[in-house]
């Protein structure tokens, strides 16, 4: 058989200036680029040349993708938004994104495709949503109006507000809420995993953090993992076992829906609260904040530590162990960069980050990390102890300004736009997709 020549490659398109201009470069660029690479053989049957071919049109068309979000991202905000207007999550300004300016972002078809692929298999679309996002994000005008729009409540939550403010209780799947004398719990019960987080958890998650905040009886918020069913922890707690790297090798675990949504939804809605009032001049707060409380049994690792970072106070049982083995799994451990070092300070957080130096509750350093560890029988009358020290008006006030002083919000978005395409680059890279081959071919979960 015939093997094809290798196409010839374009110049990048110039800049104009002038967004519908360079959108419409942009889309024949990419367009051109696709048939080049169609007219290949099939990935499999590709000598080096066209495979080296193929991998520089596509890092072309990042480029091109990458020169236009930086010449015109608060413009192309504005256009998807309507002058910000429309306070678009981000799932939805990908699909407007994909519709309105061809070839910037994979569309809805696309994604679907690709979502049903194992992760060695993916093309890697998503990184193509980490350039448009980064360049969101790197606007401050642009990128501050997409972090309000992220902390409102979600319209799952809305819905289901009326029923938790009647049973006071809520399975919502993988998250149970029930509300107990001002305190709200939120227990996860993502047990085939061992509490492992996936695309579901976080939505869970998210609703359940929404639904506390929403409604005035609940004045403090405690999270907690449930009891397990599986062999090596029956009858145990356990708090969270960080990310599921089975559904990450399957290509379940999503850049949009889960990575970027739980940075910017679910735990900067823990930190920083819910947007109620949008208008800069909302009085007298723009947000809903209250105070949470932490319960560790048994370890919270990688996605679980990152969480224990922005809580008002953590309790672990003495028999517990963090972890945030970012190195091991290849990936960024979300704004755990951001936030440990703060906490822990910068030596510590390089040997847990890069080195993967696991603390044990009884380590002197888990002070740094958790405020008070007691045996494991005696954790729910620690938890309750803590409610009682939150509830209070002058704690909602105190932590307002001590997060605002921890974590200022400039900051914060610069760090959240560098994310955005660093661990959209990471989800695809040779030695993550391997380790997470590795773990899925075990025959059970296990905490590492």
């Amino acid at each position: 058989m015939t093997v094809p020549p290798v196409p010839r490659t374009e110049p990048l398109p110039a800049v104009t200036g002038v967004l519908e201009e360079d959108a419409q470069a942009l889309a024949g660029y990419v367009a051109l680029a696709r048939q080049a690479i169609a007219a290949l053989p099939e990935p499999d049957a590709r000598d080096a040349r066209q495979r080296d071919f193929a991998a520089e049109a596509v890092e072309s068309c990042r480029r091109a993708r990458n020169t236009l979000m930086h010449h015109h991202a608060e413009q192309v905000y504005d256009v998807l938004t309507d002058g910000r207007r429309l306070p678009l999550r981000l799932d939805g300004l990908a699909h407007a994104a994909a519709e309105r300016f061809p070839g910037l972002v994979p569309g809805p078809e696309l994604m679907a495709v690709e979502q049903a692929r194992p992760q060695a298999e993916k093309e890697g679309l998503e990184i193509d949503q980490g350039i448009f996002f980064r360049g969101l994000l790197a606007s401050p005008d642009a990128g501050g109006h997409l972090m309000d729009s992220m902390l409102r409540p979600t319209s799952r939550a809305l819905d289901l507000q009326d029923a938790f403010g009647r049973e006071d209780r809520l399975d919502l799947g993988s998250v149970l809420v029930e509300l107990r004398d001002g305190a709200a719990h939120l227990t996860i019960n993502n047990q085939h995993c061992l509490n492992a987080e996936d695309n579901r958890l976080v939505d869970d998650l998210e609703t359940a953090v929404d639904l506390v905040l929403l409604d005035d009886r609940a004045r403090v918020g405690v999270l907690r993992g449930g009891v397990m069913t599986h062999p090596r922890y029956r009858g145990r707690r356990v708090f969270s076992a960080g990310i599921n790297l089975r559904e990450l090798h399957s290509g379940g675990i999503s850049f949009v829906d889960f990575l970027l949504r739980r940075e910017l939804g679910l735990i900067s809605k823990l930190m920083h609260g819910i947007l109620t009032g949008p208008a800069a001049d909302a009085y007298p707060h723009r947000t809903v904040q209250k105070p949470w409380c932490a319960a560790v049994d048994s370890f919270a690792i990688g996605g679980g530590m990152q969480l224990l970072l922005v809580f008002d106070q953590v309790i672990s049982a003495d028999d517990a162990f963090f972890s945030l083995p970012a190195a091991q799994e290849g990936i960024v451990p979300g704004l755990g960069n951001l936030r440990l070092p703060r906490l822990a300070g910068p030596r510590l957080s390089r040997r847990v980050i890069l080195g993967g130096r696991r603390i044990a509750a009884t380590d002197p350093e888990a002070s740094l990390v958790c405020d008070l560890v007691v045996p494991a029988d005696e954790l729910d009358a620690a938890v309750e102890e803590a409610v009682r020290s939150l509830d209070s008006p002058a704690v909602v006030a105190n932590r307002r300004m001590l997060n605002l002083a921890d974590e200022p919000r400039e900051g914060l978005r610069r760090y959240l736009a560098e994310f955005a395409l660093v661990q959209a680059q990471r989800l695809y890279a040779d030695d993550v997709v391997t380790k997470a081959g590795r773990f899925s071919s075990r025959e059970e979960p296990a905490p590492c």
